[in-house]
């Protein structure tokens, strides 16, 4: 069972990862809508709360390489779940940004 410590890492994770991953759509939306200013904004909001979600993940990888099992429940499990799915919606975010920004451009010339 895990410690009451070990969930609260997790559910910083899960709050953390969710942000980023709400901040990334976000972003999606505003360089859809032509706010490329807001659009960069978020993601690197996106970017702090990745960075959140990292730094408790690594909270846990390093008790587990210093020789303290991590027990692993549905919780962490989810937690690692939200990490990895707010990560390639980070990474696609950025390349929509991108193709608006290009098209924009493009429209502009």
């Amino acid at each position: 069972m895990m410690n009451p410590a070990d969930y609260d890492v997790a559910f910083a994770i899960i709050s953390s990862a969710g942000n980023a991953k709400s901040n990334a759509m976000m972003a999606i939306r505003a360089a859809r809508e032509g706010d490329l200013d807001e659009a960069a904004r978020l993601l690197a909001a996106a970017d702090e709360g990745l960075h959140e979600a990292h730094t408790a993940q690594t909270a846990m990888l390093t008790q587990e390489a210093r020789g303290t099992a991590v027990p692993v429940n549905i919780v962490l499990v989810h937690a690692q779940d939200h990490l990895a799915g707010a990560m390639l919606v980070r990474d696609l975010a950025d390349e929509f940004v991108h193709l608006y920004r290009r098209t924009s451009a493009l429209a502009a010339s």
